[in-house]
């Protein structure tokens, strides 16, 4: 990855992967994986593996999107600090699927499974720290959600 100066190009690109995200059918995408929490492997497969389902479409276009600009930053093409900077999107794709990777790349038979996408957000220190906050905090608040589940469903 490189750790060179960024530039106008990468500042470019950075406009550019913005723009792409305010697509509309990429934003329905982006708005069913902000809501969708799977807690275990068989939530996520639920959805992974029916090709049937919207859901899938949009699953598979918000990962394919992140590991894209992943493999931009692991090739030098975007500036990894400015990608880090300004893509906090990919930190919160890649910290709800990590949990599942491993078994994800099992169940499809790809090693290479969002590949990039690891690198990225595991390859420093600093990721690796960034990452771990995310986690907590997604953690912090599907506790708070599920509190406020039960306290509607108590009240029902």
């Amino acid at each position: 990855m490189s750790t060179s100066q960024a530039t106008y190009q990468d500042a470019e690109l950075v406009l550019k992967l913005y723009d792409l995200r305010r697509e509309k059918v990429m934003r329905e995408a982006r708005n069913f994986f902000a809501t969708f929490m799977p807690s275990s492997f068989d939530e996520l497969a639920s959805v992974m593996f029916a090709f049937d389902k919207q859901e899938n479409a949009y699953l598979r276009q918000v990962l394919s999107y992140w590991e894209m600009v992943a493999s931009l930053i692991v090739h030098g093409t975007l500036n990894a600090a400015l990608a880090q900077d300004t893509q906090t999107e990919m930190l919160f794709v890649y910290s709800r699927i990590q949990p599942f990777l491993k078994e994800l790349r099992q169940k499809f038979d790809s090693p290479e499974f969002l590949q990039n996408l690891e690198k990225v957000m595991e390859g420093t220190a600093e990721a690796r720290q960034r990452l771990a906050h995310q986690q907590k905090r997604m953690a912090e608040f599907a506790k708070m959600m599920q509190a406020k589940t039960a306290k509607r469903e108590a009240a029902a």
